[in-house]
């Protein structure tokens, strides 16, 4: 199975792969220090959580064409001024629609990521 990593996400076929995680984990960001590919026709989706979802990949795929390869990023604790919160960043996206996966099989929810922008979505 071919992998694209890209910064904090990356591809698999689809339907290969559940909701999981990967050892080893990237240490927990702090402020300033995740890099989001965008311009053009390049956006980024941030897909907030709470601490219990801590090290789970989530996966997000292209709602015009269900048959391509999902991409998912893990869940980590980005320290910010004065708080911590949990989200995967999934960079770059090509603008459009995209189905968000609760699991192989089940969709969370469908989000827009702009060209040259970022969407940002909670993963409940």
């Amino acid at each position: 199975m071919s992998q694209t990593h890209t910064h904090e996400s990356h591809t698999h076929e689809a339907h290969a792969q559940e909701a999981h995680t990967h050892a080893p984990l990237p240490a927990p960001s702090r402020e300033g220090s995740v890099v989001l590919e965008i311009g053009g026709d390049l956006g980024a989706l941030i897909l907030h959580t709470g601490p219990e979802q801590d090290g789970l990949e989530i996966e997000v795929s292209p709602l015009d064409d269900p048959s391509a390869a999902r991409t998912h990023a893990a869940v980590r604790p980005r320290h910010l001024a004065g708080r911590t919160v949990y989200c995967a960043v999934i960079s770059p996206l090509r603008a459009g629609r995209y189905t968000v996966w609760r699991d192989a099989e089940t969709a969370d929810a469908t989000v827009q990521v702009p060209a040259g922008g970022v969407a940002e979505h909670r993963w409940a």
